[in-house]
């Protein structure tokens, strides 16, 4: 890829999505992705799902985050 087209695509990234910076420990990394790539997925969309759905679970839970 060249300089301007990845320069065009990051303006891009910037302008569409949020960034979150994950940090976990050592060799966890590796087992998130061995897992994403099990289910077909990338590790963010494997997390973006992860996050998606405990959050639906946590909408019916009372607001100590307990059923």
């Amino acid at each position: 890829m060249g300089k301007a087209s990845t320069k065009a695509q990051n303006k891009y990234i910037a302008k569409a999505y949020d960034r979150v910076n994950l940090v976990l420990p050592k060799g966890q990394k590796d087992i998130i992705k061995a897992h994403a790539e099990s289910q077909g997925e990338s590790v963010n969309g494997f997390i973006s799902r992860a996050i998606e759905n405990q959050m639906e679970r946590d909408k019916g839970a009372g607001e100590d985050g307990h059923l």
